[in-house]
């Protein structure tokens, strides 16, 4: 009969040496990205750009499906009931993982503790962005045109709840602002009524509105970081035209279901940054504005935790429920 130290260590070798066979021989059919938003937005860009280079390197080529509706809650929920095999994964953004537990007062799925990080994927820098019908070149001009409206002016989102309307409601508590929100079903239809005039104004990811900003079609008044963008260095922050501390990042990264073999989620987060690193993804994110957060799954858990309770309290305040 073996001593209880050594049946320990056999056992705990055991569960190595299954880990590391299961790691060689992962992935060996296509993996499952989850986008829990519409094709043509910033998320779903992103992660197409992302996964023609995580499969190179995976060996597998990774299969976008996206699945948006009730603020990101659709695909959360489908991906945090899926088996834990590391085949079916998802873009967590700050909706799935900071607004949510304080927006819904149930939900399918808990924020920490049935999703495991994998790794953060960027932050995409948010801008006010008005039809170009709109007559303000300038946040002052813009707040002076919104205040002497008769009736509370409509602002376009992704979706209710997204970091996009999240942002604007800041900008609302800041400026004391009388708003309508219009929420849609990702960021490709609201930026099409803002660009038709539907809606005078929205805030938008970098991501999803370059292509129409620098066609034109609409006019950016000003970016929520402390920088201006290198692709849009025409356009000033906040802070410059006196918005002082005005900060707002639609961000994201990779989850896993919760219970995902760990030397899976390492061999996926390596290749994630792997893929951040790479001068390919570099390039195609500066365009888009996306600054690249690469990491660990460990980092990425401390800073969806901080997230959580910072957006937490700006929904307090604002008094906004999604149920």
């Amino acid at each position: 009969m073996l001593h209880p130290t050594r049946r320990l260590a056999l056992g705990a070798l055991t569960l190595l040496l299954a880990g590391a066979a299961w790691a060689q021989a992962y992935p060996n059919k296509p993996i499952e990205w989850v986008v829990p938003y519409p094709a043509g937005g910033g998320t779903d860009v992103a992660a197409r750009t992302l996964a023609e280079a995580m499969g190179k390197t995976l060996g597998q080529p990774l299969v976008i499906n996206n699945r948006p509706g009730a603020g990101t809650n659709i695909g959360a929920e489908y991906t945090a009931r899926a088996k834990a095999d590391g085949y079916v994964m998802m873009t967590a953004d700050t909706a799935t993982l900071a607004a949510n537990p304080s927006l819904y007062s149930k939900l399918g799925y808990s924020a920490e503790r049935d999703l495991a990080p994998v790794g953060l994927i960027g932050r995409f820098n948010l801008l006010l962005v008005v039809n170009p019908a709109v007559p303000a070149n300038t946040l002052t001009e813009f707040l002076a045109w919104a205040k002497a409206q008769p009736q509370p002016v409509p602002f376009a989102t992704p979706g209710a709840g997204s970091p996009h309307h999240l942002a604007v409601e800041m900008l609302r508590l800041r400026t004391g602002l009388q708003l309508t929100h219009v929420p849609y079903r990702g960021a490709a239809p609201a930026i099409q009524d803002v660009v038709g005039g539907q809606v005078p104004f929205m805030i938008v990811d970098s991501a999803a509105g370059y292509p129409q900003i620098s066609a034109g079609k609409l006019r950016a008044l000003a970016v929520a970081s402390p920088r201006r963008l290198a692709s849009l260095s025409q356009v000033p922050t906040f802070a410059e035209q006196g918005l002082a501390n005005f900060e707002a990042y639609a961000w994201q990264g990779l989850a896993l279901p919760s219970g995902t073999p760990t030397p899976l989620v390492k061999q996926l987060s390596k290749a994630l940054n792997d893929a951040l690193d790479s001068t390919v993804i570099k390039a195609r994110f500066q365009v888009l504005g996306i600054e690249p957060t690469p990491g660990t799954p460990e980092a990425m858990a401390a800073y969806a935790k901080a997230e959580r309770a910072r957006w937490g309290e700006i929904i307090q305040q604002a008094g906004i429920k999604l149920d």
